[in-house]
């Protein structure tokens, strides 16, 4: 699916209709320290076998693509959830 690289959208800080400018959002990398990651993995130590049952098969062959709406007037930035595709094209 073709999306614009520009699009007119409301801006929640400017309080009006706006031009954003359209960026796919990636997401970082984990932190092993964070206190999740450092707890899940206390639970997975010795005998007892899993805390949650592992993913055997996923049951989806696509995700949703997050799309970021940057304002160019006042750099504020929006995530929106965008639909389940397989390919997300941004054009110019």
């Amino acid at each position: 699916m073709k999306v614009p690289k520009e699009v007119s959208t409301y801006c929640p800080r400017c309080k009006k209709h706006t031009i954003h400018l359209i960026t796919l959002y990636k997401k970082g990398k984990d932190r092993a320290s964070a206190l999740g990651a450092r707890r899940h993995a206390e639970d997975k130590k010795g005998y007892g076998g899993q805390k949650f049952p592992e993913l055997a098969r996923t049951a989806k062959t696509t995700k949703k693509q997050t799309l970021k709406y940057k304002c160019k007037e006042c750099n504020y930035t929006i995530q929106k959830e965008g639909i389940r595709l397989r390919k997300l094209e941004i054009s110019a």
